[in-house]
C-alpha cells in the first residue's frame, strides 16, 4: 500500500497542483486574473443570491385572465370558421362559468356548423415525452342548432405548461438583455416562475419589464373621434387611454390592422429623432411583416393610425406616405430610459399572459457582506480547530493530515471554480461540514494503525495494514453521505442545491486527499527516515 510508482506519484502531485492553480482566481485582484492562461478560470466563483445580495421574486400567470383571452381567441376561431369561411351566421353568447354558447341562425346549417366546429378541437397529450393519453382541449355541446363549447381541464393546464414556458423564455431576454446579471429564471409549481437576480439593489426597471405583456398591435383609428363625454362608442371601434395620460381616450378599429402586429418584429433598438432629438424606438419587420405593414401603409396614405403596446396608445401619426423598406419607428415623448426599456420588451416578444409578482424579497450587498464574513470565519474557526485537534492528538501524522486537508480545500475551491458553480450560505456550511468529514478518514487510518502497533506489528508492516483495511470503511462512509448529496441535489431547490453541491464535490476530493494524498506523504516519509517506532 505504501509503493508508489514514479508516473502514479507525478499524477498526484500535478493534481494537487492544478486544483490550487484553479483557486487562484478567487485571491487574485481582476488585473492579474486577466493575464492568467486561457486553460485557468479567469472568475472567481460567482456567489449567490445570499452572499452577492439581489432580488428574489415569485412570479404567478394570472390564471383567470388566461382563461379569458383563451376564451377571446376561441370566439374570434367560431367566427372565422363559421362566418368567413363558411358563411354559416350564428350569434356568440358566454356564460358565467367560463363556456361559450354558440347558436346557429339557419338549423339546416346545424350539421355543417358542427362538423367545423370539431375542427377546433385540439388533442392534448397528458404524458411526458407523448407518451400519455390524448385527450381534448375543447370540449363541445351540442343541442339542436346550439353548441356549448369550453376549454377542458386537461386543455387549460397544458396551456398554463405552456405559457411557463414560453414566459421564462421572454423573462430571461427582458430582464438579462445584456447578458451580465446571470439570473435564474425557472418553473416553481404549475403555475409560478422563481426569478433571482444576484447583485441587483433597484428592481424598479425589472418589475416594469416583467409587469408588461408586450402585446404590440397597429390599429386604424375610427372616423370619428371622441370630442364630448356623453358621446358612445361607434360600432366597430373600442376606446383605448392615451399611454403617458390615460384621460385622452382614442377610438381604434377594433381588428387588427391587416394581420401586422408584434409577433412580425426582429429587431428594436432605442434612438434619438434627427428632426428634434428626442428618444425613439426604432422598429424592423420580417419579410411577412414588412410586405403587410407595406400594404397598408400604401392603402392609408393621409389617415391616422394607432400603435398599441398593451391596450394603451403609445402614439398616433398620419401615414404621409408609404412605408415600404419594413421599418420604422415610434415616437411618444419618451424619456431615454423608457425608450430603452420598451426597445427591449418589443425586442424580446409578448408575454402570452400578464404576470404578478406573487412574493418579492430583497437581499441588500451589506447583509451579502456580513453573510460571507460570518462565513468565512466559521471556516476559520472550523479549519483551527481541526488542525489543532489532529496535531495534538497524532503528532507528526496529525500534521501530514493537516497539510491534506488544506489541499483538499484548495481542490474543492478550484473545482467550485472550474465548473463555475455558484456558492451559497448553505454551500459554505457544506464546506465546514467538508473539513469535519475529512479529518473523519484520517482518524480511521491512524486509529487502525495505533491498534496493528498494540497487536505487535513492526512499525511498515502497521501503516500497511492500517491503510488497506480503514479503505473499505473510508468508502462505505462517503459514498453513502455521495448519495445523500445526489438524492439531495436532485430533488431540492436553491439553497438546498447548494449545500449539495459543495457536499459532493466536499466528498470527491476528501477521498483523494484523505487516503490517497495522504498515503503518498507517509510513503515517502518512510522511505525517506525508515522510522523504529510509529509517532502516533
Amino acid at each position: 500500500m505504501l509503493q508508489f510508482n514514479k508516473w502514479k506519484a507525478i499524477s498526484i502531485v500535478v493534481i494537487v497542483g492544478l486544483g490550487i492553480l484553479m483557486a487562484l482566481p478567487n485571491v487574485l485582484p481582476p488585473n492579474v486574473r486577466a493575464n492568467l492562461p486561457s486553460f485557468v478560470p479567469h472568475t472567481p466563483i460567482t456567489l449567490g443570491l445570499d452572499l452577492r445580495g439581489g432580488s428574489h421574486m415569485l412570479l404567478e400567470i394570472d390564471e383567470n385572465l388566461l382563461r379569458t383571452e383563451l376564451l377571446k381567441q376561441l370566439r374570434g376561431d367560431i367566427r372565422q370558421k363559421l362566418f368567413r369561411e363558411n358563411k354559416i351566421k350564428h350569434s356568440i353568447g358566454s356564460s358565467g362559468s367560463g363556456e361559450l354558447i354558440v347558436t346557429i341562425s339557419d338549423p339546416s346549417q346545424a350539421d355543417k356548423a358542427a362538423q367545423e366546429l370539431r375542427e377546433l378541437v385540439r388533442p392534448v397529450n397528458t404524458g411526458v415525452f407523448g407518451q400519455g393519453v390524448d385527450v381534448a382541449e375543447i370540449e363541445i355541446e351540442r343541442s339542436g342548432q346550439r353548441f356549448t363549447m369550453r376549454y377542458s381541464d386537461d386543455g387549460l393546464r397544458d396551456r398554463i405548461r405552456r405559457a411557463v414556458e414560453q414566459s421564462i423564455s421572454v423573462l430571461g431576454l427582458r430582464i438579462d438583455p445584456d447578458g451580465t446579471l446571470e439570473p435564474t429564471i425557472q418553473r416553481q409549481g404549475d403555475n409560478r416562475i422563481l426569478v433571482q437576480i444576484p447583485g441587483l439593489d433597484d428592481t424598479k426597471e425589472v418589475k416594469d419589464r416583467i409587469r408588461q405583456t408586450g402585446k404590440l398591435q397597429f390599429r386604424l383609428l375610427c372616423a370619428s373621434q371622441r370630442t364630448d363625454a356623453s358621446q358612445r362608442v361607434p360600432l366597430g371601434c373600442e376606446e383605448l387611454p392615451d399611454r403617458a395620460n390615460e384621460n385622452i381616450p382614442y377610438w381604434v378599429t377594433t381588428a387588427r390592422v391587416d394581420g401586422v402586429d408584434g409577433e412580425h418584429l426582429v429587431d428594436a433598438q432605442p434612438a434619438f429623432d434627427q428632426r428634434n432629438g428626442e428618444p425613439i424606438v426604432t422598429f424592423r419587420f420580417n419579410q411577412t411583416g414588412a410586405l403587410r405593414f407595406g400594404k397598408l401603409t400604401q392603402a392609408n396614405v393621409g389617415k391616422p393610425f394607432a400603435i398599441v403596446l398593451d391596450k394603451k396608445v403609445v402614439s398616433a401619426p398620419v401615414i404621409n406616405e408609404p412605408i415600404l423598406g419594413g421599418s420604422g419607428q415610434i415616437s411618444g415623448n419618451f424619456s431615454v430610459e423608457e425608450a430603452n426599456s420598451l426597445a427591449i420588451v418589443l425586442r424580446s416578444g409578448a408575454l402570452p399572459v400578464q404576470l404578478s409578482i406573487a412574493h418579492e424579497s430583497t437581499v441588500g450587498p451589506s447583509l451579502g457582506s456580513d453573510s460571507v464574513r460570518a462565513g468565512l470565519i466559521a471556516c476559520m474557526l472550523g479549519l483551527f480547530a481541526v488542525l489543532v485537534f489532529m496535531v495534538v492528538t497524532y503528532g507528526l501524522f496529525g500534521t501530514f493530515a493537516v497539510f491534506a486537508l488544506l489541499a483538499n480545500l484548495l481542490l474543492l475551491i478550484g473545482l467550485l471554480s472550474v465548473l463555475q458553480a455558484t456558492l451559497t450560505l448553505p454551500g459554505i456550511a457544506g464546506i465546514v461540514l467538508t473539513m469535519g468529514m475529512a479529518v473523519d478518514s484520517n482518524v480511521l487510518v491512524f486509529e487502525r494503525i495505533r491498534e496493528e502497533v498494540r497487536n505487535g506489528r513492526s512499525p511498515l508492516n502497521a501503516i500497511e495494514t492500517g491503510f488497506a483495511r480503514a479503505l473499505g470503511t473510508i468508502l462505505d462512509a462517503n459514498v453513502t453521505t455521495l448519495i445523500a448529496a445526489v438524492i439531495l441535489f436532485g430533488l431540492g431547490s436553491g439553497p438546498i442545491r447548494g449545500f449539495a453541491v459543495t457536499l459532493g464535490f466536499g466528498i470527491v476530493t476528501t477521498v483523494f486527499t484523505a487516503y490517497t494524498l495522504t498515503r503518498l506523504v507517509v510513503a515517502w516519509w518512510v522511505r525517506q527516515y525508515r522510522p523504529k517506532t510509529v509517532p502516533l
